[in-house]
């Protein structure tokens, strides 16, 4: 299928025409080459302020014409200007791997930079490079002068004063004429170039017309000078073709890279790489064409075929639209709305939407009859991804769901991938035993009476016809009529497909809820079990610490025993006293604390279990210590403390701060504060946070890389997005 065609059956064309305003000129989406290198240039790319090439236009045209020894007009001559000026300025910028490779490979010759002398910023021809050119434009000017003084003075006379019609110079045809009154010529001479709609006459005078001829004259002298300089360039330009052929093309590559980095930060948007395989992931995708979306497409799509029933208006053509859309537009590297770090796309050799209706009068085609010649085309061919909007759309549901299904394993076999929407059951049913199907149900809110444009994996969905009926406004009575005419039998059938969709959506959420929460308890535990480790350390480092002190201060003690003298021996003693640890006085603040209060310690919280005179035994978690009562503060009580029970409460801060900025610290500082940071982050249960520690030189980067590196609670870390800061920051997973 045509780009054209496939954009457009998408809903991808005014999206895709946003992007291409973007590019310094028209050109394809596709890019050529490999699309992971393109992908290491942009992230470069982002990491340096720039500007954007200038609108230029295609050179290839003006390449052919010099190499048949034609010869270039000022303006073709000015694109390939415009080209190279905008390389010489990349080159005064510095770049980082893989640019910095690239720019420097290319070597401008010295003749381009002479060249673009010639020219002003506005592509005309500069005429101080040459002294005729210099001459030329003085004499028009005096021409020009002596125009103006003459045609002032004729203005003026007194003898042309009764026939004139007003006193200003009117252009024709590029001359300069007065309007006169007919008899004029009794006392001006001139010839007569048009007339007014009132039946006077415009009238370019003799000396007028003389002068005229002098500025034409100097005009095509200046035009067979620049006809020179034309021909000179172009015979140079000739010897540089293979050179300029080469930088038309690295024009263009960085002209796609650009653009697309361009058009990401102007839209917040994220790239998504696809990778090897077939298996489609998405989430927190919205499709472009659909403004004010009520949610984020999330689908898996690992198995081969993605069967979507439900209710009619509920997102079924939405959802099938925005699979082939994440796959196109990852394909041509191009920046979406999407969560890049949590969505996945495989590679596909090309794609295919059979959206619309295939009915064509003119040749005799049904609607069934265009989906079988719009089948015939793909049935033979391999790894494709293939999108069919109302599968059994123009003819009997029963009999084209056997053979849709016979077609649908075809497909399979083929490799490809194949989502289609239907909302007639019998097809789902038919394929809902094979291994390689998914089953996708719109799910539709019943006391509201309409869709939630929410999907549920692994069930087939109603089609809920008599309440979107009756939710535009078909009366209730011819309703029930038709619900009776349907059978109590079929609506019973779809009662309990909507009943047993239900009970596995509230199943799939309750076990949702117990994997949180079971994640939840796993990091509390490593959280507690952190907290333990590091405690000890500082324990065995207080021990160490003071069975340090204790020694050197019973080293003195035995120096003063050996002592010759008393004052020696008192001496030793005084030292020995000092060096004994002493106990630090602290202010005991006049807080009332009691067994079981919720007390703060550092960042982590937890429950007094025993007082003692001015210390406290504390618990937090399965961890007890003991502690001076002025190191604790006051908490917020929890509720009822975690038992073994199924349900987990976890309090958490109401405005949690998961950013941290490191901008303008030394490394020491920013390690610390990153450490501390950290620490809290596991404690309030975050498995994401987000770091920010700017460019510059790179040395907080690298250690800020290097600390997340060994830390041994980091899961993840890497760079974040472009339009949050992207190597300037990371988002770190815990």
């Amino acid at each position: 299928m045509s780009s054209s065609n496939l954009e457009e059956r998408l809903d991808l064309s005014q999206f895709l025409q946003l992007f291409r305003s973007f590019f310094a000129r028209p050109k394809s989406l596709q890019i050529p080459g490999d699309i992971q290198y393109y992908l290491k240039f942009i992230q470069a790319l982002e990491k340096v302020e720039f500007s954007p090439p200038p609108q230029v236009g295609d050179i290839s045209p003006s390449l052919q014409t010099i190499q048949k020894f034609g010869v270039l007009s000022f303006s073709q001559i000015f694109e390939i200007v415009k080209i190279v000026r905008y390389f010489v300025y990349l080159q005064t910028l510095k770049f980082p791997s893989p640019i910095s490779n690239w720019i420097e490979k290319i070597e401008i010759p010295i003749y381009f930079r002479e060249l673009d002398n010639y020219f002003q910023k506005d592509r005309k021809f500069r005429d101080e490079v040459d002294d005729r050119l210099v001459s030329i434009q003085l004499g028009i000017d005096e021409v020009k002068t002596e125009i103006s003084q003459s045609l002032y003075s004729l203005l003026h006379s007194k003898r042309v004063e009764d026939f004139l019609v007003d006193r200003q110079i009117h252009y024709i045809n590029d001359s300069e004429a007065l309007l006169l009154k007919g008899g004029f010529s009794a006392v001006l001479q001139g010839n007569i170039v048009g007339r007014s709609s009132n039946g006077y006459f415009y009238v370019v005078p003799d000396k007028i017309s003389n002068l005229l001829h002098r500025v034409r004259t100097y005009q095509q002298e200046r035009e067979d000078i620049y006809l020179q300089y034309r021909k000179e360039i172009s015979k140079k330009l000739r010897s540089y073709i293979p050179f300029l052929k080469f930088l038309n093309r690295e024009f263009d590559k960085f002209d796609h890279c650009q653009a697309r980095l361009n058009f990401a930060k102007s839209h917040d948007l994220q790239f998504l790489l696809p990778h090897r395989g077939d298996d489609i992931y998405i989430q927190n995708f919205y499709h472009p064409a659909i403004k004010n979306s009520p949610r984020p497409v999330n689908i898996d799509f690992s198995k081969s075929v993605l069967i979507v029933t439900g209710v009619n208006a509920g997102g079924k053509t939405m959802l099938l639209k925005s699979i082939l859309s994440v796959v196109y537009l990852s394909k041509l590297l191009i920046p979406m709305k999407i969560d890049s770090f949590k969505s996945r796309v495989g590679t596909f050799r090309g794609i295919e939407a059979i959206i619309d209706d295939p009915q064509n009068v003119e040749f005799n085609i049904s609607t069934f009859a265009g989906r079988m010649v719009a089948f015939s085309k793909i049935l033979d061919k391999k790894n494709i991804l293939i999108g069919v909007d109302e599968v059994e759309l123009g003819t009997d549901s029963d009999e084209v769901s056997a053979l849709f299904k016979v077609l649908l394993e075809k497909l399979i076999a083929n490799g490809s991938k194949v989502v289609i929407t239907t909302h007639h059951k019998r097809l789902a049913s038919l394929m809902s035993s094979n291994p390689q199907v998914e089953l996708v149900a719109g799910i539709y809110d019943e006391e509201k009476r309409e869709p939630t444009y929410r999907f549920l994996q692994g069930t087939i969905g109603k089609s809920y016809a008599f309440e979107t009926a009756e939710r535009y406004g078909i009366p209730k009575n011819l309703v029930q009529r038709a619900k009776k005419i349907y059978g109590e039998d079929k609506e019973k059938l779809n009662e309990l497909i909507e009943k047993s969709a239900n009970l596995e959506r509230e199943l799939i959420e309750k076990n949702e809820i117990l994997k949180h929460q079971i994640e939840e308890l796993q990091r509390e535990k490593e959280k507690l079990q952190s907290l333990r480790e590091r405690y000890i350390r500082e324990l065995q480092a207080e021990k160490e610490r003071l069975s340090q002190e204790y020694h050197q201060a019973i080293s003195e003690a035995k120096r003063a025993i050996k002592a010759k003298s008393k004052s020696e021996a008192h001496k030793h003693l005084t030292k020995a006293h000092e060096l004994l640890p002493k106990e630090k006085e602290r202010e005991i603040s006049n807080r009332n604390f009691q067994v079981g209060d919720r007390v703060k310690y550092q960042n982590n919280f937890g429950t007094i279990l025993e007082i003692r005179g001015k210390t406290a035994k504390v618990e937090i978690g399965s961890f007890k210590f003991t502690t001076n009562l002025d190191q604790l503060s006051p908490a917020l009580k929890l509720p009822s403390s975690i038992t073994s029970s199924v349900k987990i409460e976890v309090e958490k801060p109401k405005n949690p701060n998961i950013r941290l900025d490191l901008h303008g610290k030394s490394r020491e500082e920013a390690l610390e504060e990153l450490d501390r940071f950290i620490s809290n982050a596991l404690i309030h249960g975050w498995n994401e946070v987000y770091i920010v520690h700017g460019i510059g030189q790179g040395v907080l980067a690298r250690a800020v890389s290097q600390f997340l590196k060994n830390h041994p609670n980091v899961v993840w870390f890497g760079d974040a997005p472009p339009n949050l800061g992207g190597v300037g920051a990371k988002i770190v997973k815990l």
